[in-house]
């Protein structure tokens, strides 16, 4: 397959992708993008597409690990500077000796070296596999900063130990001072060419702008063009880590942002804008890369006869357990140390499995290891090189995969007091989406729709006064209180329906009008019961509304369509005002008269729309009035989603929202006379 089609498949999956995520929240993105690689390397036979280590730290690791340190807390970084480097220097050495000695014990055919080349390579961390994680669950603050800070540097570390290690294998020769040595300098001279190139291209940028080239656009595309400038005089030039040279450059960049971005608002806004795409891009190809390749690197070893398919797997999570284990010993060890020196509390070992499951490996690690030669330097074959891509393959997916099902168990019962006192209450997220709408109101704002958009941020306004008012807040999201707002609304409904009726047998409505009527009694209980999603009937009924209206429009002439209009707004307003009788009945006789009073208010908002004035021009303001709401629908959705994936909200409020946000979809989608 043409390289520009598997590119243009690849951003097709991204897309899925980031839909499938939008649905199913609690499963990482980057599984989800795993899979979906690993469906089109099954289904296309000819995709395939791989990348030398080089180039793929060069165009994925260098700008990813840039954004990184641009954006890395600095203060964080240098507080917790002693458990980042030691997790991200000792811990990989550990993990590369002790895990080694594993891996060759539990595989003789494995020679030494190539098991330490394994254990090095898999000893780097994932921070992007961590973040699609922590969109949904409360990870501890402490924990995911310093897995995020140690990414920043154990990948140079992992790939170091690796070079050497696959150098010991192809070569026959090791020398600890040699590896030693090369380490400190690829490390320092990296951090110092980092910090020297990224101040030389910011003080290039201020020299442009003083001349006179404020191009916003120009210096957008030379911040991104920064990290794989770094990165190659980095590697190309002197050798040292590219790796740490970018993730230092971004770092600088970020103490020369602070300094500066109250004055280049513009170019700040655009950068952040253009970095959120190319960051949502480059993580997603990773995975979907991962995926892709996952299938090609598995298949030798499955095809061998000679090794039991099952022990394979067995392996691979032996491996993974001990991998993980090596970081679980080690997070408690260095938690007790800084516990007796007063520095921080008490480890438990609860606290120490969250950081050894929070360690997942991913793209580096599959890099790395698609890296290997086939052959030694004596002509003979790389020792089961297919084994060790199997192997490393398996490790990602399984730690992936634990830490997906696990971390979320273990916050529930660890960090649920505290996850419990971050959540807002249902009142809270609901004025929160309220707001996000009137926001949005105002970005939709035009010449043509300026007099609607006020009227809807009149709506929302007394919506969220009606929010503030609400003095029962805190049960107001149970759902004993949700099931007891949908049988008042139902009631009222019913009043509705019932009034209706009465005038049809009484020969005040007729036939054509009261099955409108009907139908639209259908339609708004189905959303008021449970109905989350619109469905084919809502759609068929948007399509049976505009048709009768455009009916009515072309059978009758202008006055007799709008007297036929006005009628149908007099039986509406006066079941309306039925509705509203018995609502303020109730709401006298019994001692929680909240919910009555909350649905009163929604009857009176539909009434103060309907009693407008009807005129031939009217159904212009009503389809700017609704591609408005489309809009806002939309955005609320997308809030209530956003504060669900934040662990803001219950996966029981986010269904309480969605109800109310349908609610009110279909209040406004029948305060129109249709």
């Amino acid at each position: 397959m043409d390289l520009l089609m598997i590119v243009l498949l690849l951003m097709g999956c991204l897309l899925i992708s980031n839909i499938i995520g939008h649905y199913i929240p609690s499963i990482p993105t980057a599984l989800i993008q795993i899979a979906l690689g690993v469906m089109v390397a099954l289904v296309f036979s000819g995709v395939s597409l791989e990348l030398e280590t080089e180039w793929f730290l060069l165009l994925f690791v260098a700008p990813l690990l840039y954004n990184d340190g641009r954006n890395f807390p600095r203060e964080e970084l240098w507080n917790m500077r002693m458990p980042i480097l030691g997790n991200a220097i000792i811990l990989v050495l550990i993990t590369t000796l002790a895990g080694g000695y594993f891996i060759h014990w539990l595989i003789p055919s494995i020679p030494l070296a190539a098991a330490f080349a394994l254990a090095a390579i898999l000893s780097p961390t994932d921070p992007v596999a961590v973040n699609g994680i922590a969109k949904r669950i409360q990870i501890p603050e402490k924990i995911l900063n310093i897995v995020r800070g140690e990414s920043l540097i154990n990948d140079a570390s992992g790939l170091v130990a690796f070079k050497y290690a696959v150098a010991a294998v192809v070569t026959g020769y090791f020398s600890i001072k040699e590896a030693l040595l090369n380490f400190s300098y690829t490390f320092i001279v990296g951090a110092i060419l980092g910090l020297i190139v990224g101040t030389i291209l910011t003080q290039i940028r201020f020299s442009l702008r003083r001349a006179g080239i404020r191009d916003v656009i120009f210096h957008t595309l030379l911040q991104l063009l920064t990290p794989f400038i770094v990165y190659l005089v980095a590697e190309d030039i002197f050798h040292a880590s590219g790796v740490i040279a970018v993730v230092v450059a971004g770092i600088a960049q970020a103490l020369v942002k602070d300094k500066t971005e109250t004055v280049l608002a513009e170019e700040q806004l655009l950068t952040e804008n253009t970095w959120s795409i190319v960051l949502f891009i480059l993580n997603g190809i990773v995975f979907l890369l991962l995926g892709l390749n996952i299938p090609s690197t598995m298949k030798e070893s499955i095809e061998n006869t000679s090794i039991n398919n099952w022990k394979l797997m067995g392996y691979a999570m032996a491996i993974g357990v001990v991998i993980l284990g090596i970081r679980f010993v080690w997070s408690y060890f260095t938690a007790m140390y800084e516990f007796k020196k007063g520095r921080d509390e008490k480890p438990t070992l609860k606290t120490s499995l969250l950081s050894s499951l929070t360690g997942v490996r991913g793209a580096v690690t599959m890099a790395g290891i698609l890296s290997l030669p086939f052959i030694t330097d004596n002509g003979g074959i790389f020792p089961e090189r297919s084994l060790l891509l199997f192997l490393a393959s398996g490790v990602i997916l399984f730690t992936l995969i634990v830490a997906t099902i696990f971390l979320p168990l273990l916050i529930e019962s660890n960090e649920s007091g505290e996850e419990n006192e971050d959540q807002l209450n249902f009142n809270e997220a609901k004025k929160k989406i309220l707001l996000a709408s009137i926001k949005q109101i105002h970005r939709e704002m035009n010449d043509d729709n300026r007099n609607v958009a006020y009227q809807l941020i009149g709506e929302y306004q007394q919506m969220f006064r009606q929010a503030q008012l609400d003095g029962n807040a805190a049960k107001s999201g149970k759902p004993e209180h949700q099931s007891k707002i949908t049988n008042v609304r139902l009631t009222a409904l019913e009043i509705e329906e019932q009034y209706i009726k009465d005038l049809y047998e009484g020969h005040h409505l007729d036939e054509d009008m009261y099955d409108a009527f009907k139908t639209t009694f259908s339609e708004r209980r189905r959303v008021i019961q449970h109905n989350m999603q619109k469905g084919f009937s809502y759609i068929f009924y948007r399509f049976l509304r505009e048709w009768r209206i455009a009916r009515k429009k072309y059978l009758l002439d202008k006055e007799q369509f709008v007297s036929y209009v006005r009628m149908k707004q007099v039986v509406r307003i006066n079941a309306y005002e039925k509705a509203l009788i018995y609502l303020k009945e109730q709401a006298q006789m019994t001692q929680n008269p909240e919910i009555y009073f909350m649905i009163s208010f929604e009857y009176e908002r539909a009434l103060d729309q309907i009693r407008k004035p009807v005129t031939t021009n009217s159904n212009r303001q009503d389809e700017l009035k609704d591609e408005l709401r489309v809009v806002i629908t939309e955005t609320e959705r997308a809030e209530i989603h956003k504060m669900y994936e934040a662990g803001e909200i219950s996966r029981e409020q986010e269904r309480d929202l969605r109800r109310f946000v349908n609610y009110i979809e279909s209040v406004n989608l029948y305060e129109h006379v249709d």
